[in-house]
């Protein structure tokens, strides 16, 4: 993987929930989703994903910062501290962390086909 989930920030406040991630190598993140999943009794993670965003098509750079927000906002980049960070916006008015058992799911895609439901 190219890329590494650091940290979910600020959960169960939507102003402040966002998932903190770190470039590994340079990669285009449309090839990346973070899922909302949760853990089942025995611990171990479930396949109940509620929330999933797939990023946009986006080159970044190795050392780069990734910030994928709950919040509504505008994608936009900005420099901090010598980084570049990638703001980017889930739009939801609701926080979707809790506190008693989810966790953020970071796939890889390389390959995908979709069929229309008839």
């Amino acid at each position: 993987m190219k890329l590494k989930i650091d940290v979910v920030h600020g959960h169960g406040d939507a102003t402040e929930e966002r998932v903190l991630l770190t470039v590994l190598e340079d990669c285009n993140l449309n090839c990346y989703m973070v899922c909302d999943a949760t853990y089942s009794r025995d611990g171990k993670i479930s396949n109940k994903n509620r929330h999933s965003k797939w990023f946009v098509n986006k080159i970044v750079k190795k050392g780069e910062r990734v910030s994928l927000h709950t919040r509504v906002g505008e994608d936009h980049d900005e420099k901090q501290g010598g980084v570049m960070w990638h703001h980017i916006y889930w739009n939801f008015k609701s926080p979707i962390w809790n506190d008693d058992g989810d966790g953020a799911v970071l796939v890889e895609i390389s390959d995908w086909v979709t069929t229309k439901a008839r």
